[in-house]
């Protein structure tokens, strides 16, 4: 008893603030998986991205893959270092550090949404994280897919954040995009995976990673 007092007051907290997602205390595992489940990859140490970005729950979460079945197979779809590609949900939850789902409580259109993520496979990553060019990174991929029913977009942009708790741009984008000839693009539009997982529309489940 004492333990669902301390759940509920938890879940009640949170919804009283729209930064965060909804949380949810049940058992969720692999089987439990939908179409178009967000896929949030927590790393195991901090790095360049999750030292300018906030995860859920303060996870430092850096990736985010799109959940479908292919054929009858779990898999993701996503962008990474070689480009948008699909990936078998059991390499994908192998790698290093915590995946945590997330699932929308709006009216998505599921066919929709994956036809359209489908339809960037092959396409280069964006290591720039630009919007002015034919490369996807991986939020951005679920910003452009993510349809409602009526073929709306259900993500928008918001502005890019590059600075560290206290509004300074961290040296390695600095260095970053001052090797490619640029500055850093702070404020513009853009995504990033921990700002998903803090979407008051996505329900958040803690994923068990073995597969059964």
């Amino acid at each position: 008893m004492l333990r669902k007092t301390f759940f509920a007051f938890v879940i009640t907290c949170l919804l009283s603030s729209c930064q965060h997602s909804l949380l949810t205390s049940e058992n969720f595992t692999v089987n439990d998986l939908k179409s178009c489940d967000l896929l949030f990859h927590a790393a195991p140490q901090s790095n360049a991205i999750t030292e300018v970005t906030q995860g859920v729950n303060k996870e430092r979460i850096d990736h985010v893959a799109i959940f479908f079945k292919q054929n009858g197979k779990k898999c993701v779809i996503e962008a990474i270092e070689r480009g948008v590609v699909i990936t078998p949900l059991e390499t994908f939850l192998k790698r290093k550090g915590k995946v945590i789902a997330g699932r929308l409580n709006g009216n998505v259109n599921k066919k929709k949404t994956i036809r359209t993520a489908l339809s960037y496979l092959g396409r280069p990553y964006d290591h720039l994280y630009m919007r002015d060019n034919d490369a996807i990174y991986c939020s951005e991929l679920v910003e452009l897919s993510f349809v409602d029913k009526q073929g709306k977009r259900i993500f928008q942009p918001i502005p890019m954040s590059f600075h560290d708790e206290n509004g300074e741009i961290i040296s390695y984008w600095k260095e970053f995009y001052s090797a490619h000839g640029m500055q850093v693009p702070e404020g513009e539009p853009g995504s990033n995976p921990g700002d998903l997982s803090r979407k008051k529309n996505v329900i958040i489940k803690y994923l068990e990673t073995k597969q059964q």
